[in-house]
């Protein structure tokens, strides 16, 4: 595992997680009962924190305690843009931006645990091997994905195991943003928010895993010309395409009036479990039907009794309950029965998935 943090570095690390959650050096020391001096000398390093103390202000500002103990991933840093803990407190974007690339790096920094623990192999990474320029190759590339792990044109049952499948580790985690991802060498990891419904969390993940499988910000494979908004625009459509392959509307299309073509796109977008705007702008695409009628789809959404009748009423959990990977979550498992983990700390590295006494036998 990595070295711990030196105290001056765990103090900026407390300072920085606590201006990320807008609180005063004061509502923290209410928080932990400490006094606010306390706080302000461990902030500066002047003053060493005792675990019992760590971990009340590890739950105080809702990080886990190894936030706190580990360096950040270089990977991570060159991605952080944000440094002072003056625009953390004045800023809900910097705070939002600090969370997810704290979350980013815990998530990372665990899976990089259970693989050096040998009880977590990852997947070679399904890197698309053309370069992407437009949206007609994105779509393209989300087909190659869907033949490189055996989907067809089937809808995804588990959008976190097709993201394992090729490669991306994934976590619902408690974000402000939508999602965040990188590759770090051979490991991929993402995140995305927890409080997000859940077709909407499908769409996030297939969006974050386009960042891997096309070449995120950070590499060239987009382009170095190409601006933020046309490189998320490209994954966007990939995503899009990878959860609902565009041949599927061909049903929608074939239709005979208005009504039988929105009954025929509720039940596809139930049985793929996208969101409603992710049809719409899937059947837009294909650039067959008038504005008009595009126009009325999108302002009839579907009832959820709609959608479920249109799957017979069949469960539709995937990541509405889930919050880790299935061979992730194996590993955690294995981990802790081979005493490599304590049970707390499997349990929190399973974020809230599992609970301490799950885990006891009584």
């Amino acid at each position: 595992m990595m070295d711990q943090l030196s105290w001056e570095s765990i103090g900026e690390r407390v300072r920085d997680s606590r201006a990320s959650m807008g609180l005063s050096q004061q509502d923290l020391a209410d928080r932990v009962g400490l006094e606010r001096s306390m706080i302000s000398k461990l902030e500066k390093g002047a003053r060493r924190v005792d675990a019992m103390e760590l971990t009340a202000i590890a739950r105080a500002l809702e990080y886990p305690v190894t936030h706190f103990l580990s360096p950040t991933p270089e990977v991570v840093s060159r991605r952080a843009a944000i440094a002072e803990a003056e625009e953390l407190s004045e800023s809900t974007a910097a705070r939002g931006a600090y969370r997810s690339e704290a979350e980013l790096a815990q998530w990372l920094r665990d899976v990089r645990q259970l693989i050096e623990l040998g009880t977590l192999n990852p997947r070679p990474l399904a890197l698309y091997p053309h370069r992407v320029t437009d949206l007609d190759l994105a779509r393209e590339a989300a087909r190659w994905l869907r033949t490189r792990l055996g989907l067809g044109d089937a809808p995804i049952e588990s959008v976190a195991d097709v993201c394992e499948s090729a490669g991306q580790f994934l976590a619902v985690a408690p974000l402000t943003s939508d999602g965040a991802s990188l590759v770090d060498g051979d490991v991929a990891v993402a995140v995305v928010r927890l409080d997000q419904e859940p077709g909407r969390r499908r769409s996030t993940a297939a969006h974050e895993l386009g960042h891997m499988v096309l070449g995120d910000e950070y590499s060239n494979d987009l382009g170095v010309h190409t601006s933020h908004e046309e490189r998320e625009r490209v994954v966007e459509v990939f995503a899009a395409e990878l959860l609902l392959p565009s041949g599927q509307l061909d049903q929608v299309l074939a239709a005979s009036d208005e009504e039988s073509r929105r009954h025929a796109l509720v039940r596809l977008a139930a049985e793929y479990r996208v969101s409603w705007s992710l049809a719409i702008a899937q059947l837009r695409r294909s650039g067959t039907l008038e504005g008009g009628e595009l126009r009325q789809l999108r302002g009839r959404v579907p009832t959820e009794i709609e959608l479920r009748e249109a799957v017979g009423w069949k469960p539709q959990p995937d990541l509405a309950s889930i919050r880790v990977s299935p061979r992730y979550s194996s590993a955690v498992v294995a981990a802790l029965r081979e005493y490599a983990i304590t049970p707390a700390r499997a349990v929190e590295m399973m974020r809230g998935q599992i609970e301490l006494r799950d885990l006891s036998e009584d």
